[in-house]
């Protein structure tokens, strides 16, 4: 038994430690609780750099459903998760278009189906066969065979009905991966060229597609410089605020265009 423990133990037994024990428990808590802060940090900066890496988009797909289960056949959910050549919402700066072939190299990985993006709430994968992907003249489509399960039954149920129709997909960008262009509004265009898949999701009310820091890194320096102009460290927050107005306004204004 170490003195520390020790020192605890007469704690728990209601004992009255001296000044100077009491003064070397004290240091000792309080370089446990920075060890205990520092190792937290770490984890939750390990945490962030792995959420922010990846991306998710989502969109409305017509054609998301059922075929019908039968007493041999268990229910199968179909449709697209992505579609091609499709410009994307305006996402805080720049628009985004999924070329055809941007998928390919995924389709042999080990890929997740889930519900909501939640990582606990497996619907299907392909490496056991209940989740099936491939490309079409359209884009990503898939069939899934969700399980027995209450996420399973609800999945089915809320899609059928017509409550959950939108999809969403969680993926990585190599460097090379995408490139840069103008659109007819001036605006930076991103084009996935090839994208690491790693997830699809059906969505009941997809959240503000995330970016991840994958598309700043890759970006050029002409993208970055319309995405954050004049952003210097002395007044950091103050442009960071007015580049996100402006976006703002952007988007407000390309709503009222019905773009």
């Amino acid at each position: 038994m170490t003195k520390l423990e020790r020192m605890i133990n007469e704690i728990r037994a209601g004992r009255v430690l001296s000044a100077k024990n009491e003064s070397k428990l004290r240091a000792a808590m309080e370089a446990m609780m920075e060890v205990l802060a520092q190792l937290e940090g770490d984890i939750e900066d390990d945490s962030r750099a792995s959420a922010v890496s990846q991306e998710q988009r989502y969109a409305p797909i017509t054609g998301l459903e059922i075929r019908a289960k039968t007493l041999t056949e268990p229910a199968t959910i179909l449709g697209h998760a992505a579609l091609f050549n499709t410009p994307s919402v305006y996402m805080m700066g720049f628009r985004e278009t999924i070329e055809p072939g941007a998928f390919t190299d995924s389709l042999s990985g080990d890929i997740r189906a889930l519900w909501q993006h939640d990582t606990a709430r497996v619907l299907g994968r392909t490496k056991s066969g209940t989740l099936r992907l491939w490309e079409d003249d359209q884009g990503l489509a898939f069939e899934l065979n969700p399980p027995d399960t209450q996420d399973g039954r609800d999945a089915v149920t809320l899609i059928e009905r017509g409550d959950v129709d939108q999809m969403s997909f969680g993926f990585n960008v190599a460097p090379g991966g995408d490139s840069w262009s103008e659109d007819a509004d001036g605006i930076p265009l991103r084009s996935l060229r090839a994208v690491s898949l790693m997830e699809i999701s059906p969505v009941t009310w997809a959240a503000y597609p995330q970016t991840g820091v994958g598309v700043m890194r890759n970006a050029p320096k002409w993208v970055v410089d319309f995405l954050n102009p004049g952003v210097d460290d002395s007044r950091k927050a103050d442009d960071v605020s007015r580049v996100r107005l402006g976006h703002m306004l952007k988007r407000l204004e390309l709503f009222k265009k019905g773009i």
